[in-house]
């Protein structure tokens, strides 16, 4: 059953001479929202190793699909070709202490315990974790051509539908929230070191890479953020295996892991947040 419908036009650039004139091409599309279902679970399964990259391995995502299935009332997929079709995009809330025993749970909340003593940035992370808090592990992704309009909505909803569990004495009481996300750093593609190809001029003064979100939304969370952070995947590849994700650009990519840990007292002006910043999609029927 859709949740609610929503429809939004996005500009799509190209490259063709024959769209320089019109300023792009524009496309009218319906995003429907439902509550997760079985037949999802190949697809958020798909969602889930891409949002885990290189460690997606590590972690046992078809029990981790079966729990967001067993709480249907909680957590939104969008789709744009109806009930039967794959999920784009997702977003839930894992309570992890009420599954601390599920060895899924158990296996990925060590993982982000290890990934975040890493960074001193996410130290609180880790703190927070391992003390009496009760936290809500928020996960989310989407397909790369999924417009970021998507997220306010889902995010809303889920505040909406946390509260209606609450008032049913449902588990869903959350000091904090910990949003698991990815960013990338554009590195020098060792193609060009090798051959006679022109080398770009470095910036002067530049001590490390600049960061880019994968998840632009992220940039807003981060304002209502207790502590948020990068972390190396720990099957990390060469900095040379970058060259394989250049989509025609000069440099490669090389993502990596990144923490958002928000208390719980916090979401709703987040969201609020979110919606003044990204303009959610209209026409709501």
């Amino acid at each position: 059953m859709a949740k609610r419908k929503e429809r939004t036009k996005t500009d799509r650039d190209t490259d063709d001479d024959s769209s320089s004139d019109s300023g792009g091409e524009i496309l009218d599309v319906d995003f429907e929202f439902f509550d997760p279902q079985a037949i999802d679970f190949h697809g958020l399964k798909t969602l889930l190793r891409q949002l885990f990259d290189v460690d997606s391995q590590l972690l046992d995502f078809s029990a981790l699909a079966d729990l967001i299935l067993s709480q249907p009332l909680l957590g939104s997929t969008v789709k744009t070709d109806g009930m039967e079709s794959d999920p784009y995009a997702f977003l839930t809330v894992l309570n992890l202490v009420e599954h601390k025993d599920n060895p899924a749970v158990k296996a990925l909340l060590e993982y982000v315990i290890q990934q975040a003593s890493k960074n001193p940035s996410l130290n609180v992370v880790a703190q927070t974790l391992q003390g009496q808090s009760t936290v809500g592990l928020l996960l989310t992704e989407r397909l790369i051509n999924i417009p970021v309009e998507v997220i306010p909505p889902m995010y809303r909803m889920l505040l909406e539908e946390i509260t209606w569990a609450n008032e049913e004495k449902e588990p869903y009481t959350f000091s904090h929230y910990l949003i698991i996300s990815k960013t990338y750093r554009e590195i020098e593609s060792q193609l060009d070191q090798e051959d006679d190809r022109p080398q770009k001029k470095k910036k002067k003064g530049m001590v490390k890479p600049e960061v880019f979100n994968f998840h632009p939304e992220d940039t807003t969370i981060q304002k209502s953020a207790l502590a948020f952070g990068d972390f190396p995947y720990i099957n990390e590849g060469a900095d040379s295996e970058a060259d394989s994700k250049r989509a025609f650009q000069d440099l490669g990519i090389k993502p990596q892991g990144h923490m958002i840990l928000l208390e719980a007292s916090k979401y709703e002006s987040m969201v609020k947040s979110l919606e003044e910043a990204l303009q959610p999609i209209t026409g709501v029927s």
